[in-house]
Parts: C-alpha cells; structure tokens; sequence
C-alpha cells in the first residue's frame, strides 16, 4: 500500500500533467472560447440549402426541443442578452421602468376584458390546477399589468407611467415553423404606457416610435415602418416595424417617392379613374371592350347573407380587406362556392343576397357579351364604395400608383415583423376598472399603449438576412462577441493574452471591444472556418505574420476585408482599423 505522502506526491505530479496538457483552459477573466460550451457542427454536404435557423443551430446557438419550442445555448444567450440590453437602453431613454410579470394569467381576467370570446382561444395554452381554478399561459399582458395600475394608481398626478418587460411568452402555434419566426415559446419585449387622456397617450405613442426607431437604427439594419392592423389587441393606431425578407408573412406596401407605407392587412385602393373612366365619366364609348370577369362569394358570420363580388379577371386575388370594408359581418374562414352552399344549406336561398363591382368595371365593358344574366348581374350591382370613396376589390399590384402622392410607384415586399406599436385607448382600462381622478375631479378610464418587440424574432429574422454562403453574419450590436482571436499552435500563450488586454484596454471615452479568444485544441483552419460560421464581426488572426514581425491578418466578415496590421509599429493601429471598419458595418 501507497504512504500518504507518495500518494500526494503522485496526486500532484497528475494535477501538474493534467494542467500542462490543458495550457489555454484558464479562468483569469479573459474570454476563452475553451471555457464557454459552443457545439458547433460540421457542414453538410450542401450548405447552399442552409436557412439562418440551419446554420443557428450548426454554430451552436440553439437547438430544437419540441416543435416550436428551442432551448438557448450560451452563444445564443450572449445575444440575447445583448438585445435586450440595447432594449433596456431604449426603454430606459424615455423613462420607462423594468418589471418582470408571471407567465400565468387568469381566465377569468381574460374573460372580463373580452378577449375570451373573441375567437382565438385556439392559440392560447390553457392550465388548471388542483382546485380547479382556470389559467393560461400569456401570450401577452394587458390584463394582469392594467389590473396591477388599477390598484395602485388613483390619481392623473401619478401619470404618465410607462412599465416594460422581457419575457418568456406562449401561443398554441398550429404549424410552428421557420425556426425562431413563428415559436410556439418565444421571448417578448412589452412596454405598457398610461396616460390621463387621448392627447398625452398619442404624445407617448409618437414618443415610443421615435425610441423603437433609434433601437432599429442602432442595429444598423434596413427596416421598414408601416401602418397597421390593430387586430384583437383594440384601438385603432397602430404600426409595425419590419426587416424586408422572402421568408416573411407580411406584406409591406410603399412608395418609392413619398412617405406612404402600409400593411397590405390595412391596405385599400381607392379608385384612379387614370386606370379605367367611371361609366359615366368615358367620353369615347367606342374604346369599351368586353373583359372577363372574376366572381368570389363571402357569407356573414350568421350565415343568412351571401355577399358577391365582381371585379377584373386579370385581378387575380381579391382583396378581403376592402370586403371587409363594404361588408363588415363577413366570415373570413369560408370563401367561394363553400361560402355560397352554406349559404344556401342555412337559407334555402332565401336569405339576404348584395353584390358590389369593382369600379373598372364598367356597365359597357359587357354590352356584347353573351352571358346576359351575368351583365344584368353587374348592371345591378352597386359600386364599391367606403366612406363615400369609391375603392377597388383588388389587391395592390407592384407598379400601381401612389393614391397618396398621385406620383409615386407601389412597391410590395415581403416582411418579418419584429416590432409592433398599439394606442389601446380604454380597451382594457374600462372592462379592468382602471380609472384615476383628473384635473376636474371626475373619474376616467386610464388612456392606455401597448408597445412590443419580438426578441426571439429578431435573431431568427437578423440571422436569415445577414447569413452567406460561409454562415452567420451577425451587426456589432448583437453578436455574441465583436472580435474573436484566433492563434495558431505556434503563438504562446502570453502573446495571446497581450494581445488581448491591447484590444480590450480602456480609452478615453470609448467602449472597450468585446473580445474572446479560441484557445481550443483545434487547427488554425478548422478556428478559422468556425469563426466566420458563427459570424464574429471581426477576426484577428495570429499566425505566420505574428511570428515573423508581430503582424495579424484582420478579417472583416460584413465588408469581405483582409488587411495585415503591424501591431509592432503602432498597437493603436490595430484599434484604429477596427473602430474604422466599425463606423461602415
């Protein structure tokens, strides 16, 4: 048997070995990449088919729980959390609070604002405990944060007050899909506004879009503003914020030569009889020829109405939001012949029937067809009008112009929304009880804002955009570290860390970098393949040049830059060439 001291002996001559073969694995408050768990993945064979979800989750970003749902690694976390801290910077600029609210809501405070019975209670998560009692997983917070205002504010002196959160937010997805863009778990940015009236809230509302806009500029991503459809959340202002992508399911429409941009869900064409006279605007009746003609059926909600429109043929997409318009009871689930026979399964056909025709339609277009019942059809039908103006049944067409200007081009993009702005008014401070006392004594309903951004969203959304052929590509901002130094075998350890404190080291008034180092026991080819499919924004290699003249190769992935810097002539130069490259990124 070993004596105790032989066996320290032994014990430390294994310590020392085990150090020795772990030389970079250190813990001096230097960022090693050696010490941080990244679970990257070798490429497969085609990478040209890779989506910005694919490569979050080959650079060990993220990975797949259950459908919908994704657990953060801590790349991933580093850049969520660097998104919420330009949140938080953002927030706090106007002078909102931070507060962090349960995930569980009650039923019955859903119930009492109404947004139970609105029909989408298919998306909400729903529990019940032991007793009985009735919960949800939120997918949002207007009740529980109102309710909290309605106990503890009584007075127009404590307002305005403006409360915001980052939580974790749930909505019972049917087919989740495109990794982070549509979860059925996602992360959420909620500010909450209260006001003593309409005028200081819409004050508030100009307010928080200016900060939303200066958050989106520091990204130094092109975004696009829109107006937009408020939906179940109540009021009527509202506007989203979006990222242009193929992958998007929002529809922006815009001008390229004023400011008019919108949500196709909001947009309805008014008439410019530029495109087609009004029947009794045409001059030269001989000019009419016959068109075809689109026909598409919407019932009422109670079934007992069957609303037909005709419009164009070479229209070919309805637009349901100006039915909508005309014909506000409409069913938006059933459409066309299904829409027709429930009509006529509840009614027999003897229920309510109206028609509306698109206004290029006009009577004479139809003087020679052969279907005479479907030009007394048309002849009898009224045009499509909305508030006195008479509009098209069509969707907006990329080209079509400017209502707004009357000079401008329609363009349409496909978007990503990643931030969304509401004016609620009194939607929940009225049903909720959330009433103060004003300058005359009375009791009001609190004037409410709802404010969100989508912090899941956006990394999914940036990570899509930026990505290339190499990986990821990720702003300054947000990436997980801004420079990542890459040594290889040759370089010490004491010259990496050198090199380090230079690009970490304080000066003046400037932010330091955030830098780490890739310390693991890899080739200088494989660190280098690694690095540009995480998307670090800069790399600083240490390899041949290092060791002939203490030069490094600094690579920028966005401006596709390699330049060699000679850190033994000027150590400032190497800080110098990156702070340049910064301000063009």
């Amino acid at each position: 048997m070993l004596s105790k001291r032989v066996l320290r002996q032994k014990t430390a001559s294994i310590s020392a070995q085990t150090l020795l073969s772990r030389r970079w694995l250190q813990h001096d408050g230097r960022n090693r990449l050696s010490n941080i768990w990244v679970p990257s993945q070798r490429a497969p064979d085609d990478t040209q088919s890779e989506s910005g979800h694919d490569l979050l989750v080959r650079a060990g970003f993220l990975r797949q729980a259950h459908s919908g749902i994704f657990h953060l690694l801590p790349l991933g976390l580093r850049v969520q959390e660097k998104v919420e801290r330009l949140i938080d910077k953002h927030m706090q600029s106007i002078g909102a609070s931070k507060v962090s609210l349960s995930s569980i809501s009650s039923e019955d405070l859903w119930q009492r604002s109404g947004r139970l019975d609105q029909g989408r209670t298919s998306e909400l998560l729903h529990l019940e405990d032991r007793r009985g009692t009735k919960y949800l997983l939120s997918p949002t917070h207007e009740e529980e944060i109102t309710t909290i205002i309605a106990n503890a504010v009584h007075s127009y002196k404590e307002l305005p007050l403006r409360l915001y959160q980052v939580s974790r937010k749930y909505r019972d997805e049917l087919r989740p899909r495109q990794g982070l863009l549509r979860g059925r778990e996602f992360v959420m940015k909620d500010l909450y506004t209260f006001d003593v009236d309409t005028q200081e809230a819409h004050a508030t509302y100009d307010e928080v879009r200016r900060a939303y806009s200066a958050f989106m500029d520091e990204l130094k991503m092109p975004y696009l503003t829109a107006r937009a459809d408020s939906g179940n959340m109540g009021g009527k202002l509202s506007h989203e914020f979006h990222f242009a992508s193929e992958q998007g399911e929002d529809t922006i429409i815009s001008c390229d030569k004023c400011k008019f941009s919108v949500n196709e869900e909001l947009f309805i064409g008014p008439y410019d009889p530029r495109q087609a006279p009004l029947p009794w605007e045409s001059q030269n009746a001989e000019a009419d020829v016959e068109k075809e003609v689109a026909i598409e059926y919407y019932i009422s909600k109670d079934r007992n109405t069957l609303c037909t429109i005709y419009f164009p043929a070479e229209q070919v997409e309805p637009n349901i939001h100006a039915v909508k318009a005309i014909f506000p009871y409409i069913d938006t689930g059933i459409t066309g012949e299904q829409a027709r026979a429930a009509y006529e399964e509840t009614t027999g056909g003897q229920g309510q029937a109206i028609s509306f025709q698109d206004p290029r339609l006009s009577l004479r277009n139809f003087r020679s067809s052969t279907n005479s019942e479907l030009v007394a059809s048309i002849r009898n039908a009224p045009l499509s009008r909305y508030h006195g103006q008479v509009i098209l049944l069509t969707k907006a067409q990329q080209g079509d112009t400017c209502a707004k200007c009357q000079e401008g081009k329609l363009n349409l993009q496909q978007a990503v929304e990643i931030g969304h702005t509401f004016h609620l008014g009194q939607r929940y401070s009225e049903p909720l009880n959330a009433k103060v006392l004003n300058k005359m004594n009375l009791k009001v309903p609190i004037e409410m804002g709802c404010h969100g951004i989508g912090v899941s969203r956006l990394i999914g959304a940036v990570a899509s955009l930026l990505a290339d052929q190499k990986g990821l590509n990720w702003p300054l901002e947000i990436s997980p570290f801004e420079v990542i130094i890459v040594p290889s075998s040759e370089v010490t350890p004491d010259d990496v860390n050198r090199m380090y404190d230079l690009l970490t080291k304080k000066r003046g008034g400037l932010r330091t970098l955030d830098v780490a180092i890739d310390d693991r026991d890899r080739g200088l080819g494989w660190k280098l393949r690694d690095a540009d499919l995480v998307g670090y924004p800069f790399i600083v290699v240490m390899g041949n040049q290092w060791r002939k003249r203490e030069a490094v190769e600094l690579q920028c992935r966005r401006r596709g830059t390699k330049m060699n810097v000679a850190v033994s002539v000027s150590a400032e130069e190497l800080i110098g060439r990156i702070r340049e490259l910064c301000e063009q990124l």
